[in-house]
């Protein structure tokens, strides 16, 4: 048999160069070694994000941004609601607003509703929760009688509370029969207790979504840090105020915006159970209650629009000063990538 010439072994060429012959080629100038090229071009991505968000801008700009402009275009007018607005009134309007002691009295309303709704509704909501959190007998019906008040239509509920609460309604009458006739009152229409009636209405109302958010915040706390507390001999109350407290911060925080705003725009309750004449002398009238008394039932919607826009720059304060105090460092810790590292770095 022939002895056969052994064939050279090449070595495998690294990653980007070719082989040619016995020898290895570069790869061609411009295109360094081992970078992948693009994927697409980018135009792709900016008509995915436009069509996946067009429809939500479109919303958001007609029924927000335009009625606020025509809102602010029609405050400068003294207009009775039909044609178009012809006679000028410049910043008096405004003036009115801001001189008016009815308005002071509704901003200051509208202020001590925002501070009571979260002195009373945050405790019973967080008490609530960590019950409801526990593995108890009748959980669920518990869950469903407190949020019911909250997906009650807010007519149904305000024209339920007057009635009850009416000089002649059902809690003096029983007041009456168990022999309590001494604390019978004027539920809605003595200013020293009207607010306090209004409170007691707004917390059976709103607690159950405050609830829903503590209990969804609560679950989502790992179990093994109450363990490891107990072990450590931490008690019940301990492991609430060093674990579950500090864990449900954010909800918290979230839950409180959304009271602040809701307060500063409440309206339809204080309207159907005072009436548009009443809220004003029991001391509850809201800024969105003076707004429809002095617009819409006066007949001057140039004055109502004016009143809305300095409504919507108040709320629109009070959230950009509660994203910038409080809410900050929520959504700080919410970026990631070179977005969340440029954040920390300034």
């Amino acid at each position: 048999m022939a002895d056969s010439q052994a064939l050279p072994v090449r070595a495998a060429a690294p990653a980007g160069l070719t082989t040619t012959g016995g020898g290895v080629t570069p790869p061609p100038a411009g295109r360094p070694a081992g970078r992948k090229t693009r994927q697409g071009p980018d135009w792709r991505k900016r008509a995915e994000i436009a069509v996946l968000s067009g429809p939500a801008i479109v919303v958001f700009l007609t029924f927000v941004i335009v009625p606020v402009l025509m809102a602010a275009y029609y405050g400068f007018y003294r207009w009775k609601g039909f044609g178009p607005p012809t006679e000028f009134a410049g910043l008096q309007n405004y003036v009115t607003i801001l001189t008016d002691p009815t308005f002071h009295a509704a901003v200051g309303h509208n202020f001590v509703i925002v501070i009571l709704s979260l002195v009373l509704q945050g405790p019973v909501a967080i008490l609530f929760a960590l019950l409801m959190n526990q593995k108890i007998r009748g959980r669920s019906v518990i869950r469903m009688l407190i949020f019911v008040p909250y997906v009650i239509s807010e007519v149904i509920v305000g024209t339920g509370w007057a009635l009850m609460m009416s000089d002649t309604g059902a809690f003096n009458t029983l007041l009456g029969k168990i022999g309590l006739e001494n604390l019978q009152q004027s539920w809605l229409a003595d200013p020293g207790i009207a607010m306090g009636t209004l409170m007691l209405i707004l917390t059976w109302k709103y607690v159950g979504f405050a609830v829903i958010l503590m209990l969804a915040g609560l679950q989502s706390i790992p179990e093994e840090l109450y363990e490891a507390a107990a072990i450590d001999g931490a008690t019940f109350w301990q492991q609430q105020f060093r674990i579950t407290l500090p864990l449900l911060g954010p909800t918290i925080r979230i839950w409180a915006f959304l009271s602040i705003i809701g307060a500063l725009q409440l309206f339809d309750l204080v309207n159907i159970i005072w009436g548009q004449y009443v809220a004003a002398t029991a001391g509850t009238s809201t800024m969105a209650t003076y707004m429809y008394l002095n617009g819409h039932m006066a007949g001057n919607y140039g004055y109502g629009s004016a009143v809305a826009v300095v409504l919507f720059l108040i709320s629109l304060v009070v959230a950009l000063v509660y994203q910038r105090l409080v809410l900050r460092r929520d959504t700080e810790g919410a970026l990631t990538g070179d977005s969340g590292r440029k954040g920390k770095k300034k």
